[in-house]
């Protein structure tokens, strides 16, 4: 098993800098692929981006890119979203999600293919 929790959301202005963080549990989080999703009110969740599980690979919804970075640090097990030139249409809530598939260098972008969840953290961007 794997627990997840983000962390660092909060209200910024449009044309700022959030940070957002997901620490996990468990000593096989170094061996996942991980996603970062989103949700705004009313809309259905969607991809943000992802890595795998070396973070030689990632991913980025074409909303996002150029703006956003995924990283991680394996021996911290923590995944990181810096999510800059935020725009009002970032607010949602944030989730972190792990793929239970080891070792693996694809890049999941699909929330059915992740296993494991966070609470979420919401990011409210102010115009």
């Amino acid at each position: 098993q794997v627990q997840l929790v983000e962390s660092g959301g909060g209200l910024e202005q449009a044309g700022g800098s959030l940070r957002l963080s997901c620490a996990a549990s468990g000593r096989t989080f170094s061996s996942y692929a991980m996603g970062w999703f989103r949700q705004a009110p009313g809309k259905e969740r969607e991809f943000v981006a992802a890595l795998n599980w070396s973070g030689g690979s990632t991913y980025y919804a074409d909303s996002v890119k150029g703006r956003f970075t995924i990283s991680r640090d394996n021996a911290k097990n923590t995944v990181y979203l810096q999510m800059n030139s935020l725009k009002p249409e970032d607010t949602a809530v944030y989730y972190c999600a792990a793929d239970s598939i080891h070792y693996s260098d694809y890049v999941p972008p699909r929330a059915d293919e992740y296993d494991y969840w966070g609470q979420g953290t919401q990011v409210t961007v102010s115009s």
